[in-house]
């Protein structure tokens, strides 16, 4: 009966929502850069800020960089690896950075046979100085 009530109580735990913070990584407004229900996760936005001075570098190339560098620090504080995203979606301010974004992508998941899926978007509604952003969804220990 203990072991039944143990296993029930880490069921129980994993259907409980929790909040992932990565330090140096916060929104404005009151909301975490992830959320995880068991092992299922959705980001919010992630952006190319740098985490250690908290500021958007103005070159796309260098948001690129931190912000694929950014998905990696929400996938470990949420206790996974970019092995276990799925899907991926990127928002462009001008979609003829998609090739930077592409560079980056590969650096990431260079493996063509294991690569999440994957939609890229322009759009004009990015916060100022914000050039791409992106929210990830992932199966950890799936």
């Amino acid at each position: 009966m203990f072991i039944a009530q143990l296993l029930y109580q880490g069921e129980a735990d994993l259907s409980k929502r929790r909040s992932i913070e990565v330090p140096g990584l916060g929104h404005e407004n009151p909301i975490p850069n992830a959320s995880r229900i068991g092992s299922i996760l959705v980001s919010g936005s992630i952006t190319g800020k740098d985490p250690s001075t908290g500021k958007i570098p103005p070159e796309i190339a260098d948001q690129c960089a931190l912000m694929f560098a950014n998905i990696e620090r929400v996938m470990q504080a949420a206790g996974g690896t970019a092995e276990d995203i799925i899907k991926l979606t990127v928002w462009l301010k001008d979609k003829s950075h998609r090739p930077i974004v592409n560079q980056e992508w590969l650096a990431m998941f260079p493996d063509a046979e294991s690569r999440p899926a994957r939609h890229t978007f322009a759009s004009q509604d990015l916060a100022a100085g914000v050039l791409v952003q992106c929210e990830i969804m992932a199966v950890i220990g799936g």
